[in-house]
């Protein structure tokens, strides 16, 4: 049973940061958008035969779409059967919600909003072109809540240009003060083809993250957060118990996944493959009655792969990774393929074994890519 990624590729205006697939909201692309997922859906509705467990409405922002395009959509959505109590989850960004939407949502089954507020400091949010303010994300709080919605997650960045640790833990604060259900941490990373890159390569100063104080925000955050009584369950990820995110686990525990829209990823039966990141280019394929997938971006995953991706991800959650579950996956021990390298590991303290599963010490979270990266195959 898959969990399904929809995505929405319009914005208002493109972050800064931002180098996902999205373009600027116009009403003819967002048509063409509407007709072509219409038909992707009929295309693959085979391959969710079973039921979908989770869904996820990302983007770009598809709360930007007006009252009737985001009915449409979510119209066609209908055509997928759900697992009963299925997690529904839809991005959203300040300023683009209405009690109108929230309503509609809350009409086809979505029962989680994550809310993509950033930073509560506004010179920070035009530092890197949030189009929001302060204000905008507790009005939007407020209309979610009084939907009627009762699980929310907040994505907030750290390591922004000028960011000071009293700014990052002020907006810290302001977060847990509206009692969400949910938080997402992220450093910011500087992407190429972006505008925060092209500064960067320009010389402006203050661009580029210091490591060393997004580790101590890193490590502030995790501090503060679980002694508010948030479980910190992933390494970018912290929750009130039972509402760990569903759709997200799945992905972390190497379950099946489908992406519909321009620029989505799917990984199904060992193939992992990528839509084509234009709006009518995908439009027009699938009224072709093909599916919109681009050759180029299309993989047939190796065993050595599927490990190393199971390995890479498990060790990212505090629940770890089940030796006797993975033997069942893969038909081999892992002690046969990373015994050495764990035992280095366990030694020093870095890696540990906790009620027979394999755990990454929370200690190394911040620099867990660079542990994680020995336990790759190829």
């Amino acid at each position: 049973m898959p969990s399904l990624y929809v995505h929405v590729p319009f914005c208002r205006r493109k972050c800064n940061y931002c180098a996902f697939f999205s373009i600027p909201y116009t009403k003819a692309e967002v048509s063409s958008y509407l007709r072509g997922i219409k038909r992707e859906i009929g295309l693959r509705l085979q391959e969710a035969e079973g039921g979908i467990s989770s869904l996820i409405l990302g983007g770009g922002t598809p709360t930007v779409l007006s009252r009737e395009e985001l009915e449409c959509l979510l119209d066609s959505l209908e055509l997928f059967a759900f697992q009963a109590g299925a997690e529904k989850t839809v991005e959203a960004n300040p300023g683009t919600l209405d009690s109108g939407k929230l309503d509609l949502l809350l009409s086809y089954g979505f029962n989680r909003i994550s809310l993509g507020i950033q930073s509560f400091d506004n010179d920070l949010l035009k530092k890197i072109g949030r189009i929001h303010s302060a204000q905008d994300v507790y009005h939007s709080i407020k209309l979610i809540r009084q939907a009627g919605f009762e699980n929310i997650n907040l994505d907030l960045m750290f390591g922004l240009p000028g960011q000071t640790i009293s700014a990052w833990q002020e907006t810290l604060q302001r977060a847990v003060d509206q009692e969400p259900e949910h938080l997402s941490l992220y450093a910011l990373t500087i992407e190429e083809g972006t505008p925060l890159a092209r500064l960067a390569a320009e010389g402006e100063e203050g661009i580029v993250p210091d490591d060393d104080l997004q580790a101590d925000m890193y490590e502030l955050a995790t501090d503060y957060l679980q002694k508010q009584g948030y479980l910190h369950y992933e390494i970018s990820n912290f929750a009130r118990p039972s509402f760990e995110c569903r759709h997200n686990l799945s992905y972390w525990r190497s379950e099946e996944y489908m992406g519909l829209g321009p620029g989505a990823v799917s990984c199904l039966n060992g193939v992992r493959y990528k839509n084509w990141e234009n709006i009518f280019k995908y439009s027009n394929i699938t009224q072709k009655g093909s599916k919109p997938v681009d050759p180029l971006e299309t993989e047939i995953l190796t065993p050595k792969q599927l490990i190393s991706e199971y390995i890479m991800l498990g060790l990212r959650t505090a629940e770890g990774i089940d030796p006797e579950l993975f033997a069942r996956k893969f038909g081999r021990q892992i002690q046969d393929i990373y015994g050495q390298l764990l035992l280095k590991y366990i030694n020093k303290k870095i890696i540990y074994l906790e009620k027979g599963r394999i755990k990454l010490n929370p200690s190394y979270y911040f620099v867990a890519n660079s542990i994680i990266r020995d336990f790759i195959l190829e």
